[in-house]
């Protein structure tokens, strides 16, 4: 391992902080919704080829990957590329692709969710190859991955089976808000069908009205987010995981992760004209799932909902499956399912980053004084609320994962997106510093302190 100067990478880093912005500022202003990323694809590319990376490919389903290096074994650096939509544009006070940026902050759609973190990866890499500090037998990975917003860690699926790349243990740059993150829950999407019975709407009592059913239905999804788990309670709430009551093996790291949730998302209905009883009623529901909660165990909660029962046959509790192509017209067909994992603080790939972070910063968080007021008084180690790629890295496929990244989990999907400049090199630096100080001979047994259970769907 070598000696490293951490004053000469932050140095560095600083020293590209204005080329990175400048290459944030440039994928910003290509529009890259899910299955659209075509044109920030190249973008990235360009920017890889132009700073000398050893290999740039674009694999099958388009996610975009720049190697520096030449070892056999692999340390990969992710970040998705795909974004959301801006909602609606009244609610910007800036154009959400021409962005803006001051001396603190660069705005833009996907500048904290989550292209910041591309610009971070790749400029760190390119200081990885400059520096001499990419470590012996390994090459560094950085992947622009596609699709994250649609259907979580499917692009590394297919990584991981199609191109058969399997990294020895992966940084996630989804924004930390100046944090290091072992963990985040897991989350599925069920969606539940009501069948009734069309008739006239002027007479509605010879017909079985499907949304009627299904308004029961809802009322009792809400109770099971909202609801304490007193004995008395009829629907007990998904509160009752972090009672070692209910959760008597997991109800530790579910208090780490927090409490699972459930909200109906979407409704739809079919009936035969405005004026006739709906024959059809179905919910999407988004259901995050801590430490102890599977797939079966989700889908049978509300299957045994009160309203479920009382309608029995006329109802089906399903999970969804995704399929929808890609911007280069490749499909991966996977389940809408992504499971909850934490690693243990211990583990060599989350010290590496926790001792990379004291040296070069200290021990506590740090930002720009925009960014502080999210960062204050929390801890260095922490979770994520929301989900990454990381369910199928190691949620799936146990390849250790560890969480880094410019930018606030508050910026997330909201409109005045913005992201923070000192953020990018922050990261850049750490990146450079952790790759050097990861010591696989340090691992005792499996890095991992919970993995949810996969389904018996073996997706290749």
């Amino acid at each position: 391992m070598k000696e490293l100067d951490y004053d000469k990478i932050k140095e560095a880093a600083k020293a590209y902080n204005a080329d990175m912005t400048a290459f944030l500022r440039a994928m910003i202003s290509h529009p890259s919704e899910s299955c659209e990323e075509g044109d920030v694809v190249a973008c990235i590319k360009a920017e890889m080829e132009k700073l000398g990376f050893d290999e740039v490919k674009v694999d099958g389903l388009g996610n975009v990957m720049g190697f520096m290096g030449t070892g056999d074994k692999i340390i990969a650096i992710d970040g998705h590329i795909d974004t959301v939509g801006i909602g609606n544009r009244d609610n910007w006070d800036f154009d959400p692709y021409k962005g803006f940026e001051d001396d603190q902050l660069i705005g833009g759609r996907g500048g904290s969710d989550q292209e910041g973190g591309v610009a971070s990866a790749t400029y760190a890499a390119k200081m990885m190859k400059d520096m001499d500090l990419i470590p012996e037998g390994y090459k560094i990975m950085v992947v622009g991955s596609v699709q994250e917003e649609d259907c979580d860690g499917m692009c590394w699926q297919y990584i991981y089976n199609k191109d058969g790349i399997k990294p020895e243990f992966v940084i996630s740059t989804e924004p930390t808000d100046g944090g290091i993150y072992r963990g985040h829950r897991g989350r599925m999407e069920i969606r539940v069908d009501v069948h009734g019975v069309s008739c006239h709407g002027s007479a509605p009592e010879r017909g079985d009205n499907a949304i009627y059913k299904m308004a029961d239905i809802v009322n009792d999804v809400r109770a099971l987010n909202n609801n304490g788990c007193d004995e008395s309670t009829s629907i007990k709430g998904l509160v009752k995981m972090l009672d070692p009551k209910y959760n008597p093996e997991h109800y530790e790291d579910a208090r780490f992760l927090g409490r699972g949730t459930c909200t109906v998302s979407q409704i739809f209905y079919t009936s035969p004209s405005r004026c006739a009883v709906a024959d059809s009623c179905a919910i999407s529901i988004d259901r995050r799932m801590t430490a102890g909660e599977t797939y079966e165990s989700c889908l049978e909660e509300v299957r045994n909902l009160p309203a479920v029962k009382k309608y029995g046959d006329d109802v089906k509790v399903s999970m969804y499956m995704y399929d929808r192509p890609s911007w280069t017209g490749e499909v991966y067909e996977t389940e809408a399912y992504f499971p909850t994992w934490i690693n243990k603080e211990s583990a060599p790939h989350v010290k590496a980053l926790v001792d990379a972070h004291k040296a070069l910063f200290g021990d506590k968080r740090i930002g720009c004084p925009k960014s502080m007021d999210k960062r204050e008084g929390r801890p260095l180690c922490d979770k994520w609320t929301f989900s990454t790629n990381c369910v199928s890295i190691q949620g799936r496929y146990g390849i250790p994962c560890v969480g880094f990244g410019p930018g606030a989990e508050s910026q997330a999907h909201a409109p005045n997106e913005v992201t923070y400049k000192q953020d990018l090199s922050t990261c850049a630096a750490l990146y450079v510093a952790a790759v050097n100080l990861y010591d696989p001979s340090q691992a005792t047994g499996d890095a991992t302190e919970f993995r949810a259970s996969l389904t018996g769907n073996d997706i290749k």
